[in-house]
C-alpha cells in the first residue's frame, strides 16, 4: 500500500530537464514494472497492469542500527516516502477496498503495536540536566515514549522554527527555518556542512530529482545541486508556504490565497509561469497531488479539489471549522488535518465526490500529518499537535503506538530512507529517528 504525505516527492524529476525518460514503462524490480502514466497522474484504467507504487515492498526486517552519534542516509537516493512528505500520486482510483469504510478507528484494524494508554510529560529537570530522582521520578527522561522506534541524534543549530526538511541527495539532508538559512548535514557524521542565507523567512521546503525548492517572501528559489543553478521564481504575493510538483509542474500556494504553477523549459534552463489557481480566499498552507488530483487546504478553513489536466476546481471540501494544516492521501482516501483538532478521512462517492467517513479528534490542534511504513511493513500515521507532541498511530484503526515530545511544537515530520524519519521543532531542532525490528529493552 501507498501512503503519503504533502512534501517528499521524490521521482527522478526527468520532467525539469535533468535526465531523459527511460521508457513508457520502467523496472522498479526484476519481476515489477510501475506505471508512467499513474506517475505522470494521468493513469485512468483501473485495474492496470503496472504497479501503482513507486517503492518495493517494505525490506524484510534486519538486526544491524546506526549508532545514536551519526546516521547513515547513502542507502537510497530517493526518500523513503511511504506515507512521507510528498506530492507523488497515490492511487486513489485503484485497489479499492470496501471493507476499509468499516475499520476506520477500530480496534483491531490493524496488527500493529498495542496501543499506548498513559501518556506521562518529560521531566523539566531532566530537560535542564539536573533531575535528583533518577529511574524514581514521576515524570519521563525520554523525548519519546513506544517500544518500535528511537531517537538517534538531535541536529542544532537553526535560530527559529525549522519549517522544512528534505533529502535530495543520499548523504545530504538539508533543513530550512524561518531563521532565513538553509543547512545542510551529513548524513554520515551528523555535522553541519553548509550554512546558506537566503534572504527571508522560510516558509516551506521540498526536493525532486536534483532539484531543492524553498518557499519564500514573494518568491520561491531552485536550486539544481547537481549543476549548481540558483534559480528565482517571481510572482508569490507574500509568504510561500506550501510546495509540490505534479503533471509536470511545481505548484506553490501563497499567503495571498493563490496557487502558482511553473513549467519547466530544457531549452532555457527556466521555470516559466504555466498557471494561477485562484478561489481560496486567505492563504494555502498545504498542497498534495494524487490520482491526477491537486489538493489544496487553506486558512479559509477549506480544502479545494483541482483537476490536474484542466487545472480547474471541481470541489470544495468545507467540514472543517479551522485552517487546514495538512492534506495526504492513502489508499482511496484523503486525510486532512486542522487546528479544528481533527483528521477527517474523505472517500469518493460513487458520483466521485469525496464526503467525511470517519472523523478522529485530539486534544489540540494538529499541525502536520506524516506516513510510512515501520520495520515490520505496517503503515503508521504521524500526527503532530500544539501540544508539542506527535501521536503515532497504526492505520486504518488510530490505535495509538507510541508518542513524541518537544520542547516547543513540532512543524515537520519527513520520511527518509533506510527507515529514518525527521523531526522539525520551534526550537530549531532537528530530530533523526529510526524504526526498530525489535522492541526496547528500556527507555
Amino acid at each position: 500500500m501507498d501512503i503519503e504525505s504533502n512534501g517528499n516527492n521524490k521521482r527522478v524529476f526527468n520532467r525539469l530537464g535533468t535526465r531523459q525518460p527511460q521508457s513508457s514503462h520502467h523496472h522498479q524490480n526484476q519481476n515489477q514494472k510501475v506505471c508512467f502514466h499513474w506517475q505522470a497522474g494521468r493513469c485512468t484504467r483501473n485495474p492496470c497492469a503496472f504497479l501503482h507504487r513507486e517503492l518495493p515492498p517494505p525490506p524484510l526486517p534486519h538486526s544491524t542500527h546506526p549508532s545514536t552519534s551519526s546516521y547513515n542516509g547513502g542507502a537510497s537516493k530517493r526518500a523513503h516516502g511511504g506515507l512521507g512528505s510528498g506530492g507523488r500520486n497515490d492511487g486513489f482510483s485503484s485497489r479499492k477496498n470496501p471493507n476499509f469504510n468499516n475499520t476506520w478507528g477500530r480496534v483491531g484494524g490493524s496488527s500493529g503495536g498495542g496501543p499506548v494508554n498513559k501518556m506521562e510529560r518529560v521531566c523539566n529537570y531532566w530537560i535542564q540536566g539536573n533531575c535528583t530522582y533518577g529511574d524514581n521520578c514521576k515524570y519521563l527522561h525520554s523525548w519519546s515514549i513506544g517500544d518500535s522506534f528511537s531517537l538517534l541524534t538531535t541536529l542544532e543549530g537553526h535560530q527559529k522554527v525549522v519549517t522544512g526538511i528534505t533529502l535530495p541527495s543520499g548523504d545530504k539532508l538539508y533543513s530550512g527555518s524561518q531563521d532565513e538559512h538553509v543547512k545542510i548535514w551529513d548524513c554520515s557524521s551528523g555535522q553541519c556542512v553548509s550554512t546558506i542565507p537566503v534572504g527571508g523567512e522560510i516558509g516551506c521546503m521540498i526536493s525532486e530529482g536534483p532539484w531543492v525548492f524553498i518557499g519564500l517572501p514573494n518568491m520561491v528559489k531552485a536550486w539544481n545541486i547537481e549543476t549548481v543553478t540558483d534559480l528565482s521564481l517571481s510572482g508569490p504575493v507574500g509568504q510561500v508556504y506550501g510546495l509540490v510538483v505534479g503533471n509536470d509542474l511545481l505548484f506553490a500556494g501563497t499567503q495571498d490565497g493563490s496557487i502558482l504553477a511553473w513549467k519547466f523549459n530544457p531549452a532555457t534552463n527556466c521555470f516559466e509561469p504555466a498557471a494561477s489557481l485562484t478561489g481560496h480566499t486567505s492563504a494555502v498552507v498545504t498542497m498534495f497531488v494524487g490520482a491526477n488530483r491537486l489538493y489544496s487546504g487553506s486558512m479559509d478553513h477549506t480544502i479545494r479539489v483541482w483537476n490536474l489536466e484542466t487545472l480547474q476546481c471541481i470541489q470544495i471540501l468545507k467540514e472543517h471549522t479551522e485552517v487546514v494544516m495538512s492534506v495526504l492521501c492513502w489508499e482511496q482516501f484523503l486525510l486532512s488535518a486542522s487546528l479544528d483538532n481533527t483528521i477527517k478521512v474523505w472517500a469518493a462517492t460513487p458520483s466521485g465526490n469525496l464526503e467525511v467517513t470517519y472523523t478522529h479528534t485530539e486534544k489540540q490542534g494538529i499541525l502536520s500529518l506524516c506516513g510510512m511504513y515501520d520495520s515490520g511493513g505496517k503503515p503508521v500515521l504521524l500526527c503532530s499537535t500544539n501540544a508539542n507532541d506527535v501521536h503515532i498511530y497504526d492505520l486504518p484503526s488510530f490505535m495509538e503506538r507510541g508518542k513524541i515530545m518537544s520542547k516547543k511544537e513540532i512543524r515537520v515530520i519527513q520520511a527518509g530512507p533506510s527507515g529514518l524519519f525527521f523531526t522539525g521543532d520551534g526550537n530549531g531542532e532537528v530530530r533523526v529517528w529510526n524504526w526498530l525490528t525489535a522492541p526496547k529493552t528500556g527507555m
